[in-house]
């Protein structure tokens, strides 16, 4: 299944991407919708090449029933973030999985944050799927519109994020 989103912030690519690379911002997007930062850790420099890893904890609530039945009351996503170096005009990129554990989803997206001016065009791109025989399809499916409101939460909170702080 395809995710694919796009939004525009009035802020520099490099306050965006230093956003999406402060623990105060994950925790805060993992509260938002009921879920723990467990852990967060950057490794390198935000200004150049670097990677984050996040393990949330985050509730099933609004998962399909036969979903909950398989996975329980909440889930455990860790999210690797691996950021390239800004290119010349300042844009930045970012390769995206998440694992989940104890569901069959495999979930695999690239970011772009595009310098527009004094503004960002956040793009992002991915698929999510499964490797259950048979029902793959069906669950990859179900978890996909979850996953994308998921990735798009950051996007959105770092507008926010941004004008109050």
């Amino acid at each position: 299944m395809a995710l694919s989103a796009s939004t525009t912030l009035p802020h520099s690519v490099d306050r965006v991407a230093a956003v999406f690379a402060n623990e105060d911002f994950q925790r805060h997007t993992s509260e938002l919708v009921g879920g723990t930062l467990e852990s967060f850790k950057v490794d390198g420099d935000v200004a150049g090449a670097f990677s984050t890893t996040s393990v949330r904890t985050l509730p099933t609530t609004r998962l399909p029933e036969i979903a909950r039945k398989f996975v329980g009351d909440s889930l455990t996503v860790t999210q690797l973030e691996t950021w390239e170096a800004p290119a010349a005009d300042g844009s930045r990129q970012s390769n995206i999985s998440l694992k989940i554990s104890g569901a069959p989803l495999d979930v695999s997206a690239v970011q772009r944050l595009i310098a527009e001016g004094g503004s960002t065009r956040i793009e992002l791109e991915g698929s999510v799927t499964s490797s259950v025989p048979f029902l793959g399809g069906k669950i990859a499916d179900a978890a996909e519109p979850m996953v994308g409101k998921a990735l798009n939460i950051q996007s959105q909170q770092a507008q926010a994020w941004l004008e109050s702080h």
